[in-house]
């Protein structure tokens, strides 16, 4: 064999080099032809794909909008509409029971001594008060039948207080004369400093009450004092066939309007169109949806025909969401009649509201696209140079150290492989040998098979360790769950030997333990109290808060506080040493057994869902307190309730209306409301194993991401009898 500076050509030495050199050379030629290729099937896969990806957000958001509308506007039209009918209903049941009890004076004349109403003083602006007023000097209430109706002026005082949407009561006489409750005696007095005359008789209210002989509504009136547009209930009161008295009570239009007022935008708004189609109350201050009363058009004749279509229709209790066509701009609108003044209310928004989600949606992507375009050329050329400088370093260490590697890699490398292909079953460890000791790269590699075979060993073994320990944590969560089970109440029926109601509850944690709980307990032979709350957080933190929150909420009951002063107390209590800074949202209720009449607290929870016997249930919506532990000092304001038998009460946590199926659909309220009218007249248990299984129907396979916590109060009545 010929030798050149100790190398054997045809040797192992000769063939490791010439192998090594073809090599490096092949794969760096596939590595440049197979790199530009890649990059520009990449280019052209990335260009298609951001293509086809803006369009489907564009189409899908675009579409998901448009159903939303159809959905839900029709819906929240309907909502504000019966809003607004309820406020004139109750204005309605007001002026009866004025009405009633100026007759019940008037009849009983011995019972009430006279009385006199003093005129709006100044001083009593923004303080609840009678104010006598008249229409001149000379019809002043001097009367006997004007000193005995004096006497309501409590019950005005109290009516007025009582009711938030009431903005003033009245009895006005036909002599000329009217007692006002309001908190505005200032406006009645004039710049003179003298109370302002005003033509009892004459307005609207009167005569129509007078001329009718019966309860009535005025269209949109005036105020007198304040010039604001309001509705104006009266009723005439009559003594031995004579006109004696006209009650009444009115509403400003601003409160009928209110949650259109809170409802509105630049783009979205709702309005309310009087009986003679024109706009009485409206956000907008110009356009053919502006309240312009010295001006006002019948939107059922207007010049834009798809508006006057959708107007008549809505009139004529045609219901539905439509895009409506108004000049140069396309709505949709949806309207709802009020049945007690036959007005009605729409609700508009601009079809570019439901579009801009897709614009805003494109454009952001656009901006990722590009972001990103220029980070990858930045990236794929910083990459090419990289490599172009690394294939030059490798080329050359790989070109000197192939002259000498064949002469020490063969032996040590058999031996090492012989070695390695013997580690099997329970002899893994790799034992460095002199063989393996070149000073070079070998003896490394063989440091390096040692290193790693001890490494495994180890690793084997904190495997076997770490097993260990989540078998133990798993028996812990296992036990923390079984724990947290057994302090809420498991058995049913809870109390067998009273017949007055029927109680169920349930809890469905999303983890081992969960955040959610319920509670019932008797306070005394006939108060029970009903508890349902929810833990912000999920596992361990959450059971404890949950458990603190139960044991302190249903000590203070038991200690004889109101559900109102209850939540007071617990919200002090648990902000002390809140470091994690959890809440709880929670319904809190006291139900009298033998009355029916409750008294509930809801802190920033679900809103409960009653039936009364014979009917659906319904959703009981008012205005929550804020969660308990969010903020110290709170007032937790309580709402009365009463049932009677044949009642059923449902209350739970928001794991129900949000439980979702693979889509990220919610359950929500509407398919929980079918769920429990589909079975109206189930006992508790029943009621809640049917919304069980609509849960479970709607999500399917997807997972559970909250506690599903519902409570279920059936009311027989205090003889346990109940009614269908």
């Amino acid at each position: 064999m010929k030798k050149f500076r100790s190398m054997i050509f045809r040797g192992i030495q000769s063939k490791i080099f010439l192998l090594v050199i073809l090599s490096t050379l092949l794969i760096t030629g596939n590595y440049l032809i197979f790199n530009n290729y890649q990059a520009k099937e990449l280019s052209a896969l990335t260009a298609e794909t951001n293509r086809t990806t803006q369009e489907a957000i564009v189409e899908i958001s675009t579409e998901t909008m448009h159903n939303v509308m159809d959905q839900s506007l029709g819906r929240y039209t309907e909502l504000q509409a019966f809003a607004a009918d309820k406020m004139l209903e109750d204005l309605k049941d007001n002026v009866t029971m004025l009405g009633d009890y100026a007759v019940r004076i008037l009849h009983r004349p011995y019972e009430y001594a006279d009385r006199t109403v003093s005129p709006p003083d100044p001083a009593n602006q923004g303080i609840v008060s009678v104010q006598m007023v008249c229409e001149d000097e000379d019809h002043l209430p001097v009367s006997h039948t004007a000193g005995q109706l004096a006497n309501m002026s409590d019950m005005l005082i109290s009516m007025y207080e009582s009711s938030e949407q009431i903005n003033s009561c009245f009895i006005a006489s036909p002599e000329g004369w009217a007692y006002i409750v309001d908190d505005r005696a200032g406006e009645k007095i004039g710049e003179d400093g003298r109370p302002v005359y005003i033509p009892v008789t004459d307005r609207t209210w009167f005569t129509q009450a007078a001329e009718l002989g019966r309860m009535t509504f005025t269209g949109v009136e005036t105020d007198y004092f304040s010039g604001r547009s309001g509705i104006i209930c009266a009723v005439p009161v009559y003594s031995g066939g004579e006109l004696v008295a006209v009650v009444g009570a009115d509403l400003f239009l601003e409160s009928i309007a209110e949650a259109a007022d809170a409802s509105s935008d630049e783009n979205s708004f709702m309005c309310i169109i009087n009986e003679n189609g024109e706009v009485i109350y409206s956000p907008k201050n110009e356009g053919v949806f502006s309240a312009n009363s010295e001006d006002a058009q019948d939107l059922r004749n207007s010049e834009y025909t798809e508006l006057a279509s959708f107007v008549r229709n809505t009139f004529g209790d045609v219901h539905g969401v439509r895009l409506v066509n108004v000049g140069n701009e396309t709505y949709y609108m949806a309207g709802s009649r009020m049945k007690k003044t036959g007005w009605i209310v729409i609700s508009v928004v601009d079809v570019e509201v439901t579009d801009r989600p897709a614009v805003l949606l494109k454009e952001a992507y656009e901006g990722i696209q590009q972001e990103a375009v220029a980070a990858y050329r930045n990236s794929v050329a910083a990459t090419r140079r990289s490599n172009i400088l690394m294939l030059v370093i490798a080329f050359s260490v790989v070109t000197a150290a192939a002259l000498f590697l064949g002469r020490r890699i063969v032996h040590p490398l058999e031996t090492m492989t012989h070695r390695a292909g013997a580690l099997a079953g329970q002899d893994l460890q790799f034992m460095m040998d002199d063989a393996y000791r070149t000073g070079d790269e070998i003896e490394t590699l063989a440091e390096s098979f040692a290193g790693l075979s001890e490494k495994t060993m180890h690793y084997i073994e904190e495997v076997k360790q770490a097993t260990a320990e989540k078998e133990r944590l798993g028996a812990e969560m296992n036990m923390a769950a079984s724990i947290q089970t057994s302090q809420l109440p498991s058995v049913f029926p809870p109390y067998p030997d009273r017949k007055e109601f029927e109680l169920y509850a349930s809890m469905d944690p999303a983890r081992e333990v969960g955040g959610d709980f319920y509670d019932f307990f008797l306070i005394d032979d006939d108060h029970l109290c009903l508890v349902m709350a929810d833990v912000s957080g999920k596992g361990i933190p959450a059971a404890l808060f949950m458990m603190v929150s139960k044991i302190l909420i249903k000590t203070r009951i038991l200690n004889g506080e109101s559900p109102g002063q209850a939540l007071a107390n617990v919200n002090n209590q648990l902000m002390e040493g809140n470091a994690a800074e959890m809440f709880v949202t929670v319904w809190l209720a006291v139900l009298t057994i033998s009355t029916g009449k409750g008294i509930a607290a809801n802190a920033g929870h679900e809103h409960p869902v009653l039936r009364h016997a014979g009917e659906d249930y319904q959703l009981v919506e008012y205005k929550h307190s804020p969660a308990i532990a969010a903020m110290e000092d709170m007032v937790f304001k309580e709402h009365e309730f009463e049932m009677h038998p044949g009642d059923s009460l449902f209350v739970y946590t928001d794991g129900v209306p949000e439980a979702s199926d693979k889509d990220n659909v919610l359950f929500g309220s509407e398919r929980l409301l079918k769920a429990l009218n589909s079975s109206p007249d189930s006992g508790a248990e029943e009621t809640i194993a049917g919304v069980s299984r609509a849960i479970a129907d709607f999500v399917g396979d997807a997972e559970q991401f909250d506690d599903i916590t519902m409570l279920c109060l059936r009311y027989n009545g205090p003889a346990g009898e109940q009614k269908g």
